[in-house]
């Protein structure tokens, strides 16, 4: 059957010199010709990402193109209303960003849909604004975040900013089943491209004086903002200008890394443009050192992410895990609206059910309600629309361990531009009150007791990688587990049916949204989560381990993971 997917590709009138050429150097690899056509690119809650070249398992114009016409027949269905709400479309630095968007403007425009497209590279936090401030129906951002050079992705976005709902993701899929990638049935109208519309550039103006407003310690930002030492780097992604713009109307100075600020569509400079991991900043620590800096932030392509190192009590720079930086940004928030008198019985704080127990410890203290949500920012944001909408409630802030965070409602994803803004800020409010970050961090382990968040993973591939994943999270179903090494087991949850078994035999349902994954919570507040990524072949186990400190969780750490990989085998 792929073969003959690939036959037809190669004798189609719609591709290019070059993208036949690309096929034909690979007719004799069989496995390559079936791994890319062997199934249809996946669309699900995070739309697509994939390797890029030809082939329908592959990000490239012509699946870029299915994709957006499925999009167009659902919001067809919504009314002529919608269509003139129309779509808002951007893209980051990673190789054919721009022509996929421009790709799927195209579309959208042969549909009779109103299309809005940034003018040039814009993160994903400034999409989801661009959404809610424009009312249009729906958004689309071409990236694919973290992942290496060679991948690209297509998120959509609902009208509330948050990517769309698993609802409405379920009848665009419907759609895009129904369509060929080489048919006449997707819309390219060469003349509708004169009907995109670029996005006003008071947008960008209204974006930041939105995010300025949730400055919590102004007062301290304009004694020492000038004379904190940050060193910052886009690493060749869309964080460049808004990071560095809003930095600057706080008043507070970055230096940049003069070789990753160009848009770099390889990413030259790194293995991985992904801020989560150590050696992505290795050249802002280098320079940080050199500057004598006090603080190194790194943005990742789609300026969602942010990583960050701050020099430890020997003054040497320890970069932070996601859950480190979400904690630190929890506590000084909470902190500062408890302070200011702005800190309500209506607040509440969210996270992913697999970043840091510590969190809960911290929101038990100030009193907010912590509410746990399955990994993925849109989780976060259906919450944020449920509570803080309607006026129930008042969200505060969300996290997850992959270094995203959200302050504010202006969006609903992670926003790396918020965040970068709020933590230079927590910098200067510990400088003006002569304490560190690595020792407020150390306070928070004193007095709420060590906690050791890691997460590893297990990479796969081929075409039946992500079978093959769920099938090991299906397996653990099925297996009794009722100690790991020393940890009693005390409850384990199935969130493929949102239910909890209890370690007496009880049974309860689970207020969330079903996934696929199994957590198993530990005695003494620890907790193990398996699950496989919904974004990269990657097999995720995350370890929670609370100790009386670092150098005895990770000597527990060896023991315990030694025996759950032996019960995954």
């Amino acid at each position: 059957m792929y073969k003959e997917v690939y036959k037809k590709w190669i004798e189609s009138n719609c591709l290019t010199e070059k993208d036949v050429k690309e096929l034909i150097e690979i007719e004799n690899d069989e496995k390559e010709i079936e791994y890319r056509f062997g199934k249809d690119l996946e669309f699900g809650t995070a739309g697509m990402r994939g390797l890029i070249g030809m082939g329908t398992n592959m990000m490239n114009v012509y699946t870029v193109r299915r994709a957006t016409q499925g999009l167009a027949e659902y919001i067809k269905t919504l009314g002529k209303k919608e269509l003139k709400r129309g779509v808002v479309i951007s893209y980051d630095t990673r190789r054919m960003s721009y022509e996929f968007a421009f790709a799927a403007a195209t579309v959208l425009a042969s549909n009779g849909i109103k299309a809005y497209m940034f003018r040039d590279v814009h993160p994903v936090p400034m999409l989801s604004y661009a959404v809610r401030e424009l009312q249009t129906i729906a958004g689309i951002m071409i990236t694919a975040s973290h992942n290496p050079k060679e991948y690209n992705g297509y998120k959509v976005y609902g009208e509330d900013g948050a990517q769309m709902s698993p609802e409405a993701t379920a009848k665009v899929v419907e759609y895009i089943s129904a369509i060929d990638c080489m048919s006449d049935d997707i819309a390219c109208d060469k003349k509708a491209e004169k009907k995109i519309q670029a996005v006003p550039n008071k947008l960008d103006k209204k974006y930041y004086k939105t995010i300025k407003k949730l400055s919590l310690s102004p007062k301290e930002v304009k004694k020492v903002g000038k004379t904190i030492k940050l060193v910052y780097t886009p690493v060749h992604g869309s964080g460049y200008i808004p990071v560095t713009t809003i930095l600057k109307k706080m008043g507070i100075n970055a230096t940049l890394v003069p070789e990753q600020i160009c848009k770099d569509t390889e990413f030259s400079t790194v293995q991985v443009p992904n801020p989560e991991i150590k050696e992505t900043l290795t050249l802002a620590i280098k320079m940080a050192d050199f500057k004598d800096a006090d603080v190194v932030f790194g943005t990742d392509p789609d300026c969602d992410r942010l990583g960050v190192a701050i020099r430890d009590d020997l003054g040497e720079f320890k970069t932070l895990s996601g859950n480190q930086t979400g904690i630190l940004l929890l506590d000084y928030i909470l902190r500062r609206l408890k302070e200011t008198g702005k800190l309500t019985s209506k607040g509440f704080v969210v996270k992913s059910f697999v970043s840091t127990s510590m969190a809960k410890l911290i929101a038990n203290d100030y009193g907010v309600e912590l509410i746990e949500t399955p990994v993925g920012f849109k989780f976060i944001g259906e919450k944020i629309k449920e509570l803080d909408d309607s006026g129930k409630r008042e969200y505060i802030f969300g996290f997850e361990e992959s270094c995203g965070y959200l302050r504010g409602t202006h969006c609903r994803d992670k926003d790396a531009v918020v965040a970068s803004m709020l933590f230079a800020e927590m910098v200067c409010y510990y400088t003006y009150n002569n304490i560190g970050v690595y020792d407020r961090l150390q306070e928070l382990y004193a007095k709420y007791g060590y906690v050791f968040d890691t997460n590893v993973s297990v990479n796969y591939s081929g075409l039946n990688a992500m079978a093959e994943m769920n099938a090991v999270v299906d397996k653990m179903k099925t297996v009794k587990v009722e100690q790991i090494a020393d940890l009693k087991v005390t409850a384990i949850r199935d969130y493929s049916n949102a239910q909890i078994t209890k370690a007496d035999g009880t049974v309860e349902q689970l207020d969330s949204a079903k996934v696929n994954a199994v957590y198993y919570e530990l005695e003494g507040g620890s907790f193990i989560c398996i699950r496989p990524s919904g974004t990269e072949p990657k097999l995720k186990v995350y370890y929670s381990l609370k100790c009386e400190n670092e150098s005895v969780a990770e000597d527990k750490f060896i023991i315990v993971k030694r025996a759950f990989e032996e019960l995954i085998k």
